[in-house]
């Protein structure tokens, strides 16, 4: 039997409470905070992202209508839109990125034997990539991105196991992909997954030196050397494996070891792609799928645009964006955490569109996902004629 919980309370159990509160002593969030702590925020701008709340007005008004269950899921009175706001601006946007780490790192275990992922690797593979998310330059001149257009990116190194992200660094539109992989963190033996604009051999040798694998495509005027090459199947879209070294000077001076070319076929496609790692372990082929997982990332960044509020601010600072984006992360990585314990079988996004409908219902949280036919079996009476 349901205790009598609502949904969203049900939902906010699984959030390690202890480590949230450790998060915000840290930086002193609910520092002269009479009630509206970082807590009731936090649960506040949750429920804005799992209810698709358009505005601060929005949020103020739907909380108003429903004040009467608002205190049995942890949000002791409504909201005012002024209370919320100055929140936004003011509480430091950290604490929550540290608490999403956390979130990160549970999600991360629950999702390290995913099936889903078919390459049979011990190694950890994760795909770097960043997006842009447009702003209007007026409204956040802190966010310089083109003469009349503002924007931030969030640069995202996404764990392919399950979709999970283990580090996003947020920056205005101006910071270029590549400065990224000077804080990416690197993990020994794992490999990295990254398009071709993060070709910077200087920085790609850093990874090398902390004994990291890096699989990325070959810029078109790379200029190098055949030392010797590996036989391959054909059949298979493999065109060679060959082992090179760069030939251009600065290249050379920035890159002095030896490099790994990959080229392969995609019939279905009609494109050759060319491959550029350090690993001389794993197969030509595996090179090649590993590549394609980097479209997870891109994946992950459609996601959350489309199904969370992270487009549309209810704040014009630094630390408003930054807040809303980091909460917006917490909320996947929440949805993700309850899928993984209790075994659902839906997709996130369903997940996520039935609690958007039933928030504030009293069922059990695993009930709301269980499919029950409404397939009637017919009934054998024979006193009643038969038209078919």
């Amino acid at each position: 039997m349901n205790s009598g919980q609502y949904v969203f309370a049900q939902l906010m159990s699984f959030l390690p409470k202890y480590e949230f509160q450790k998060c915000v002593d840290k930086y002193s969030g609910d520092y002269k905070t009479q009630w509206f702590t970082c807590r009731i925020h936090f649960w506040t701008m949750c429920f804005a992202q799992l209810t698709f709340r358009e505005s601060l007005r929005d949020i103020e008004n739907s909380l108003i209508a429903l004040s009467g269950r608002l205190y049995h899921c942890g949000i002791p009175q409504p909201v005012p839109k002024s209370t919320l706001s100055d929140a936004n601006e003011t509480k430091n946007w950290r604490m929550y990125a540290d608490f999403a780490g956390i979130l990160a790192t549970e999600a991360r275990i629950l999702y390290k034997t995913d099936n889903d992922f078919l390459l049979e690797l011990d190694n950890m593979v994760y795909a770097f990539d960043s997006t842009t998310i447009d702003l209007c330059l007026n409204l956040f001149p802190w966010a310089k991105f083109r003469q009349n257009k503002g924007a931030v990116k969030m640069h995202t190194l996404l764990d392919v196991r399950g979709n999970i992200p283990s580090f996003i660094h947020i920056t205005d539109g101006l910071c270029h992909d590549v400065n990224a992989l000077d804080i990416l963190p690197i993990e020994q033996g794992a490999f990295y997954l990254m398009d071709k604009g993060y070709i910077d051999y200087e920085r790609l040798y850093a990874i090398h030196q902390q004994q990291a694998f890096f699989v990325t495509r070959a810029k078109d005027n790379m200029a190098y050397k055949r030392l010797y090459s590996k036989p391959v199947d054909k059949s298979t879209g493999l065109r060679c494996d060959q082992t090179i070294t760069l030939t251009g000077y600065q290249a050379k001076k920035d890159y002095p070891e030896l490099l790994r070319r990959v080229k392969y076929y995609d019939a279905e496609n009609q494109r050759t792609f060319e491959y550029l790692t350090n690993n001389f372990l794993v197969t030509a082929i595996t090179i090649t799928m590993l590549y394609k997982e980097r479209w997870q990332v891109e994946l992950f960044f459609k996601w959350i645009k489309q199904h969370l509020r992270i487009k549309a601010f209810y704040g014009t600072s630094f630390n408003s964006v930054c807040v809303q984006i980091w909460i917006a992360v917490c909320v996947y990585l929440l949805i993700a955490i309850v899928k993984r314990k209790l075994k659902m079988e839906q997709t996130l996004y369903t997940i996520l569109q039935t609690l958007n409908l039933c928030l504030f219902e009293k069922t059990q949280l695993n009930q709301l996902f269980e499919r029950k036919s409404n397939n009637f079996k017919e009934l054998d009476d024979y006193n009643q004629l038969k038209l078919f």
